[in-house]
């Protein structure tokens, strides 16, 4: 007797008729909201491994975590760019980057690169480096996370590399008067970090400083607004509400 032909004769097959084969969202079921304290957190558990660099992620990762919680990509890239103008410039170059997803939402930062902030090997490359940074800075704030891209970092101590500039443009001879008034260099510096921050330098140095732009600023004063920028560049959440809206001209108020 053959008995092959009714071994499945009770057992209920699935097949593309009777199957739910829908792409299934798990990020989105799994997701907090994107309001929630544990946002932050969450983004970063979507990285791989190999999207991260010493626990920063990389820009590359951030364009696929990106596209994963935010949705298509459909415009990524500069709307400006200004590359080195001259040997004054220390190499300096800034690129604005822009992103825009299929939902509408639109995002963008500004970035600069330079011998003071870039590690040697990068700073041949000033324009692509500044936006790959700007990128990085224009997804980050998509994504909403506290975490600094792994391009943004270098091992350079950047305020100490400003300070060893003001010091070789000494043009009077002598030891290095910190009490003096503030340089071009750094006030250049301090303009250039406080857009990229979108914050108002006047309101910096009165509320965080105790001090007024219409009284001189010391090189000191501006060397401490410096290592102050630094540090909101690494963590822009200790940013206050306060001082926020980038000021063009500043320095003739």
């Amino acid at each position: 007797m053959n008995m092959s032909k009714n071994l499945f004769e009770n057992v209920d097959l699935e097949s593309p008729s009777n199957t739910d084969t829908s792409v299934k969202d798990v990020v989105a079921v799994d997701a907090p909201s994107i309001t929630s304290p544990e946002w932050n957190d969450f983004v970063m558990t979507q990285f791989d491994e190999s999207e991260l660099f010493d626990g920063m992620p990389l820009a590359a990762g951030l364009r696929r975590v990106a596209e994963l919680l935010c949705g298509r990509i459909i415009y990524s890239g500069p709307t400006q760019v200004f590359p080195p103008q001259n040997e004054n410039s220390h190499g300096r170059a800034t690129v604005v980057w822009k992103v825009e997803f299929e939902n509408g939402m639109c995002f963008s930062d500004v970035a600069d690169c330079w011998e003071g902030n870039t590690d040697d090997a990068f700073c041949a490359f000033a324009v692509a480096t500044a936006a790959t940074r700007a990128e990085a800075r224009a997804l980050r704030k998509a994504l909403r996370i506290r975490a600094v891209s792994a391009e943004e970092v270098t091992k350079k101590n950047t305020a100490e590399v400003v300070r060893n500039a003001n010091r070789q443009n000494q043009v009077s001879e002598g030891e290095y008067d910190d009490s003096s008034r503030m340089t071009d260099p750094q006030s250049n510096f301090i303009s250039v970090k406080c857009k990229q921050l979108n914050i108002n330098p006047n309101l910096l140095f009165k509320e965080v400083f105790n001090l007024s732009t219409g009284r001189k600023i010391t090189k000191k004063s501006a060397s401490d607004a410096i290592d102050k920028l630094n540090d909101f560049q690494r963590n822009s959440e200790e940013i206050p509400e306060s001082i926020k809206g980038y000021v063009e001209d500043w320095r003739n108020v």
